[in-house]
Order: structure tokens, then sequence, then C-alpha cells
């Protein structure tokens, strides 16, 4: 059996796209973990939207042998929205590999990362990734790791994941670098839950770090902070498939099968530790908040209870959503979701869709506001719909974000503009490099949610990066913004503008819906009002049917009872007929 001081516990902190997977692909060849046969790229994303977008986003662990030491990867992911993930990752490490890509340099995610590590005294090795493409430039990311860091030039290594140039100089690093982990198998035993699942046919499974102490088969585990107890039925190690041993000991990373059913009672970030044992709680991570919030409706309403299963399930393994049940009248039953960021919620529906086989229908994504009563009582909505009367309102309050965007010199000026029309607030400017810098912002997390990052990405040519985190409530002017078509209340399309963009805001949602809605046998009204008062209003003609057409002989009187006919069946029509808008219709909508 391998010693502690022959255990490496690290991460890999990444930008999307700076070949991370793929350097733990190569770790996985050079280590031999993986036959050749059965190697595939990106082995660690497991899923089908992993792999079909080149990004990670479930954390996953995995254990190698080189040189007679263990060495424990927890591969994490590199997008914003996913910053939790990384935050658990590293709770259970002592080191950190900082991969940069030579073509792109230092992004601001990267950075947000990286400070995640320092702030838990991670040891940090540094790598230049990508060194054979043309457009690779070593001095500058060099320079600006060095800015970063405080390190020296020779301490950065080079590699290229994609051939494998460097891997090997990466692994010995890590065995010289990062130390072995501190705990002692003789102190009570204290385990940290960094992630879990569910499976339906063993039930909860939780993947631990145990810094101190021994977990056998058989044993009786306390969770401390639920106070809950379990038998282990079975432990192991991820290599990366679970593979099943009698015990683990202090510094070990793996996993435990439970009796537990309910994945509530296996929180991440608990400590676990043995029934007749009392230890101190450790730790964990930094406990994300759902920050954007979207009703889920069904578009059949008898597959409510299939949507109310599968939102249960990928909870279990994502601790991040918070859900509660939901009433649309328009819509039906559903629920309200809260998601980490837009490509947190854009995965999440991906995966109710592909999945569970749901057709679904999504409102407009919001924030969480608190709402100040005139008698001085606080509400918190999280949807538009619920929107008290204006007139019991003292104040709104919103949540705002410090914004870091890194950037090429040459697009300060357009990116300066942006945050100006997003109301963002300037705050400072730091050049990392002759040529690079960071902005940083404060800014309303309403204006990140729809499209502000692809304009960011727009106005910089893609060059510009962009990290977020919440700050505090601030007072705003806002107004509920409604929709009608045909009259109907689209509670879909209802949202909270800022008053003196209502106007602006309103045109362009009812000029769009004039562009997009299909014509109908009947006039539709597509109108936008704040408090029942009308600001915008547009009309879709109808459809012209030639009801003469079937029409020959006799005198004009035939000709005009016809046309008295279809003028009252289209007024008909007018006050009794609905729209229906598809799903693509209503994301068309929403970019701005």
């Amino acid at each position: 059996m391998i010693t502690k001081d022959k255990i490496r516990n690290f991460s890999i902190i990444a930008h999307i796209d700076h070949g991370k997977s793929t350097l733990a692909d190569r770790f996985l060849e050079v280590t031999n973990t993986i036959s050749s046969r059965d190697m595939k790229e990106q082995l660690l994303d497991s899923m089908d939207l992993e792999r079909e977008r080149g990004i990670t986003i479930k954390l996953q662990p995995v254990q190698m042998e080189y040189k007679g030491y263990c060495l424990n990867l927890i591969d994490t992911p590199g997008h914003i929205d996913f910053n939790y993930e990384v935050s658990r990752s590293l709770a259970a490490c002592e080191g950190a590999i900082l991969v940069v890509d030579a073509t792109q340099g230092i992004q601001a995610q990267t950075v947000a990362n990286l400070y995640l590590a320092l702030e838990q005294n991670l040891e940090i090795i540094p790598v230049i990734n990508k060194i054979d493409l043309p457009a690779a430039n070593i001095e500058r990311t060099s320079l600006e790791i060095i800015n970063l860091l405080g390190c020296k030039k020779e301490d950065i290594l080079l590699a290229s994941a994609k051939d494998g140039t460097g891997v090997s100089e990466v692994l010995n690093k890590i065995v010289e670098k990062i130390p072995s982990p501190s705990g002692s198998s003789e102190k009570e035993t204290q385990a940290l839950i960094f992630d879990s699942k569910f499976d339906k046919y063993r039930g909860v499974i939780v993947y631990i770090s145990l810094k101190n102490g021994k977990i056998k088969k058989g044993d009786i585990i306390k969770l401390i902070s639920q106070e809950k107890e379990a038998e282990v039925l079975d432990i192991g190690v991820l290599s990366p498939i679970m593979i099943s041993k009698n015990q683990l000991e202090a510094g070990q990373i793996g996993y435990i099968v439970t009796n537990i059913k309910s994945i509530d009672n296996a929180r991440v970030g608990d400590t676990i530790t043995l029934k007749n044992q009392n230890p101190d709680k450790l730790l964990g991570y930094k406990k994300m908040k759902p920050f954007v919030f979207t009703g889920v409706f069904c578009k059949k309403n008898q597959d409510y209870e299939k949507l109310r299963d599968a939102i249960l399930e990928i909870s279990l393994e994502d601790s991040s959503i918070s859900s509660e049940p939901e009433k649309s009248i328009g819509l039906g039953l559903g629920f309200r979701c809260g998601f980490l960021g837009l490509l947190h919620l854009e995965i999440i529906t991906e995966r109710l869709k592909r999945e569970y086989n749901l057709d679904l229908v999504l409102t407009v994504p919001s924030v969480e506001y608190r709402i100040i009563t005139k008698v001085g009582d606080e509400i918190i909505i999280r949807s538009a719909h619920e929107f008290p009367d204006p007139s019991y309102i003292s104040e709104v309050l919103e949540p705002f974000v410090s914004c870091e965007v890194l950037i090429d010199k040459e697009y300060v000026g357009a990116v300066m503009n942006l945050f100006e029309d997003y109301h963002g607030i300037y705050k400072s400017m730091e050049y990392i490099e002759e040529t690079r810098l960071i902005l940083k912002y404060e800014m309303p997390l309403s204006q990140i949610l729809i499209d502000f990052y692809d304009k960011l990405k727009s106005v910089s040519r893609g060059y510009a990066s962009l990290n977020y985190e919440y700050l505090d409530y601030r007072k705003v002017d806002v107004v509920l913004l409604e929709i009608l078509v045909a009259e109907e209340k689209q509670e879909a399309l209802s949202t909270l503008v800022y008053k003196d963009e209502a106007y602006r805001e309103g045109r362009r949602i009812v000029s769009k819906l004039k562009d997009l809605l299909p014509k109908q046998t009947f006039v539709v009204k597509i109108q936008a009002c704040i408090g029942g008062k009308i600001i915008v209003a547009e009309k879709l003609s109808a459809l012209s049917k030639d009801v003469l057409a079937k029409l020959y002989g006799g005198d004009v009187t035939r000709k005009m009872k016809l046309l008295k006919k279809q003028k009252e069946g289209k007024k008909r029509m007018m006050s009794q007929g609905r729209v229906d808008i598809d799903q693509n219709t209503f994301l068309k909508v929403l970019k701005r």
C-alpha cells in the first residue's frame, strides 16, 4: 500500500479551451492509467454535452500511479458559471497546475480561480500550453504569469498537451513541488465531501478527501452537519472507474457508497467521521448561491410529474440548483429554478430535454430582487410576475457584481462604452503586461444576464474575458414591463426593466415579435404596457384570404354578403383568438 508521503493531490486551473482536459488525457496515457485501446479524447468529460461543447461541466477525480507515487487529479471546469465546482476541488487538494494557453495568455476566469487556490495556500505549478501552435507567444505569456504569480521564468514549464511535449516534466514537477497530505491515520476520522452523485441502483455515492483517520467497509459513519449515520457499503478509489478497496486512509481521495437514499443528507462540504468519534468540522468549500432564476414549464401539462422527477434527479448531483413549485395562469404548473449563470441554466435545461425527453418553455431569466414596502417589510421576488403593486413599494434593491475584464489595449474604448450602456460603474484599470490590462467595473447582475457576454466578445473581436463576483444589493429604479399578444398577457416575456429604458425595451420586444410571429387569420395586437398603461403597440396584419374565389355569377349583393361575413369572422377571431409562441421565438426575443 502506498504511504501518505507518496500521495500528491492536485487540481488543474485553466480557462475554457486552454487545454486542461487534453492535458488530463496525456497524464492518463503517460501513467498508463488507461490503455491506448480504451483511450479517447476528453476521457474525464463523461457527458455528451461536455464533448460537444468542448467544456468541462462536472469535476471528475481520478487516481494515477507514477514512479511509485499516487497522483490524485481532480479535473475541474473552466467557465465562470462553474466556479463552485473549482472551489470544491481545491478544498480537497494541496496543489494546483495553472495552465495558460500560449496563444491567448492569462484570462479573467484563470485569475479568479488562481485567487481561490492562493487563498487555500496551495502550491502552484505554472504551465504554458499549446507551445506547438504557430501563434504561440511564449515570451508575452511568461511575462503575464510572472507579473501575476511573482515567480521566476525558470519556474514556468512549457508543454503541448496535444502532442505530449513536456507532459512528463509536468508530472515530475508535481511529485517534486506539491506537498504530501498533512493528516494522520492515527487521529480521529475527518473526511471532506467534495462531490456527490445519485445512482438509482446504489443510492448516494459521495466523493471524499480523507484528511485524518481511516474508513473501511462496514464502518458506521456520521455526517457531522446533518447528524446522520450511515453504513459504508463500499469504499474505494476512482481510476477513473470505481475500484473497490477494503479501506481508505488519511491523504487519500476516493468514494463511499452508503445506504443514504437522499442526497440532502450527504451535502457537499460536510465532514464525515466515525460513529463514536467527535472531531472538529472541516472547513468545506465556499457554498455558491444561485443568482439567475427562471420559470421552467412543460409544453404538455401532463409532463409535470416527469419534470418534477427530472429536476430532483439532476439536483441530486448538482447541489447549486435551487427549485420550488410555481404556478402560471398561461403556462400551468412548473418550477422556479435558480442557477449560477446563463451557461449553467442552458446546460441544465438542455440535459432536461435530452436525458428526460421533455419539451420545455422557459420564462425570461431574472435575478433575485429585494422589495422594501412602505410599511418596512422586505419581500424577495425571483420572477417578474411576483412584482407587487408599485403603490406599496418604498424601494427596490438589486444584486450588484464586481466585474473584471481582461482585454488588449486597443479595445479599451469599445469595452468601456459597452459597460456604460449597461449601467457599469468604472472602478480601476491595471496593466498586467504592456499591451494587456484588467478593467474593473461594478454593475447590476441583471445587465449581464441576457447578452452582455456576447456583446463583450463582439466589441473585443473575441479577445476579452470576463469574471464577476457578487458584491451587495443596491437601490435601483425598475418597473414591470408586461407584453400582451392578441390581448393575452405573456408571462414568459414579462420582465423588470429600468424605468428610463422601459420604452426602448418595450419597443424592441414588440418590434421583434412583429417580425418573428407568423401571420394569423386575424389581426394580432402586440402591446407593451406598464401598470396597465400601453406604452408601445403594433399590429400584425391578418393573412389575406380570397373569399370571392368561389363566387361565380349573381349580382353584387352576393359579393357584399361574403365580404361582410369575412369581416365579422375576423372581428370575432380578434376577440377570441390566441397565438402560440414557440420556444425559439422566446429565445430570439431575449437577445438584444
